[in-house]
């Protein structure tokens, strides 16, 4: 395997993607060191590409990259990995990385946050049974979905109103889209907080 002298991992990756050489990917994020910026990138450019196969051609390019991935000094960028791995569809946590949660201690969890788990069911798979674990990466990568929706739709309905500094009162319209952007702000900051939550005792 050789590939141009100086090439950053993020590249290299690309390079060995386009010549359909997956496995030359994972040995290049294997042989690099890690970091949160271009390596993350590059782990992640290798997840997507894993996701859709099937069978032993995925075993062969999911298990090196997840044994990477636990091998990682760094808590954080393992943690932050494996959520990017899970939103493309991967799983590579068996437990080992994200605490185990179960659906009693999602229920807590939300009481405790201000959110709503039925908001959650229609993206990820909840069991109904109450010790039962939830997909704790798949639960925290929507919280996460969620508490963006919910931010960006909140500076939206702020950039829609008049500058704040203005003497001029306002309208009926304007005082309701505040209140709303108000609501949509909290709303972001449950579900973060939820999402927090989910992944705390796996730093």
């Amino acid at each position: 395997m050789t590939i141009p002298s100086g090439m950053r991992v993020t590249d290299a990756v690309t390079y060995f993607r386009q010549r359909g050489e997956l496995r030359g990917s994972v040995q290049i994020v294997r042989t690099r060191s890690p970091d949160r910026l271009r390596w993350r990138s590059a782990v992640g450019f290798v997840t997507a590409a894993t996701a859709p196969l099937l069978g032993r051609e995925r075993l062969r390019v999911e298990e090196p990259v997840r044994e990477v991935i636990l091998d990682l000094p760094d808590a954080t960028l393992r943690r932050e990995v494996v959520l990017d791995a899970r939103k493309v569809g991967l799983d590579l946590d068996r437990g080992e990385v994200l605490p185990l949660h179960t659906v009693g201690d999602l229920g807590r969890l939300a009481f405790m946050t201000g959110t709503d788990v039925s908001q959650m069911r229609r993206y990820v798979r909840l069991p109904d049974d109450f010790f039962a674990t939830i997909d704790t990466a798949g639960a925290a990568v929507v919280a996460r979905a969620l508490a963006e929706f919910h931010r960006v739709r909140a500076h939206r309905l702020l950039l829609s109103l008049p500058d704040p500094d203005a003497k001029e009162p306002r309208q009926r319209h304007q005082v309701f889209m505040a209140e709303r952007a108000e609501t949509e702000s909290d709303a972001s900051v449950r579900w973060a907080a939820l999402a927090k939550s989910l992944v705390a005792g796996s730093v």
